[in-house]
């Protein structure tokens, strides 16, 4: 099972009222893409392959739930979502509470790194990519594959 947690989030629309609790979200298939620090080269490649690739590869938001996890404040976050028009959610693990638990966390950058699992809607961890190869185009093939999987088609 996927360790539980909530987290500040922000999107494209500003820092969210409201945390993201993981449980919450029971019944949907879930993505958790940490990595390393928002406007960054490798983190900036990921995230737009992502907003660009959105409507096929996350069923435009209605059938995955991507959730972008990095030790960047809830504030950093909002604020490149706006200037991309990334679709989805960033949370902000500043302290690698979250990482931690996922394996993600590096304590000697205080960082996370790229890292990626996939949660079936029964709440389990069906794939994971350690590391998550951003600028490899079959990684993201892969991902959409593991999706199909973890949604039972």
């Amino acid at each position: 099972m996927a360790p539980d947690f909530t987290l500040p989030g922000a999107t494209s629309a500003g820092v969210l009222a409201t945390p993201v609790q993981l449980s919450a979200l029971r019944g949907k298939t879930v993505v958790l893409a940490f990595f390393p620090k928002a406007r960054t080269s490798g983190c900036t490649v990921q995230m737009k392959t992502y907003r660009d690739q959105y409507a096929t590869l996350f069923g435009g938001g209605k059938d995955v739930t991507l959730l972008a996890i990095s030790t960047d404040a809830d504030s950093t976050l909002a604020s490149w979502a706006k200037d991309e028009a990334f679709p989805f959610t960033f949370l902000s693990d500043v302290d690698g509470t979250v990482g931690k638990q996922y394996g993600a966390f590096n304590p000697k950058s205080s960082m996370d790194n790229r890292v990626l699992l996939v949660i079936a809607p029964d709440g389990k961890v069906s794939y994971v990519a350690s590391p998550f190869r951003e600028v490899d185009p079959t990684s993201y093939s892969i991902l959409g594959a593991e999706l199909k999987k973890a949604a039972g088609a």
